[in-house]
């Protein structure tokens, strides 16, 4: 159950920042899709979730 929480509050996170994270390059890698759906735009950041994951693990071993 704890992990499900991490996940939506990361997944919420993600999608509130997505405009900050467009800047940067986030969100437009090898990877990231990007689909139209009954006139909605959908993100699925995988390539930037990885590097998101492995940014948080350096940080993490770090302190």
């Amino acid at each position: 159950m704890r992990w499900l929480l991490v996940f939506l509050l990361a997944f919420v996170l993600f999608n509130g920042l997505t405009a900050w994270l467009r800047k940067i390059g986030l969100g437009r890698l090898p990877g990231d899709f990007s689909f139209r759906w009954r006139g909605r735009e959908f993100h699925v950041p995988l390539a930037s979730s990885i590097v998101l994951s492995v940014l948080a693990m350096l940080i993490g071993l770090w302190f």
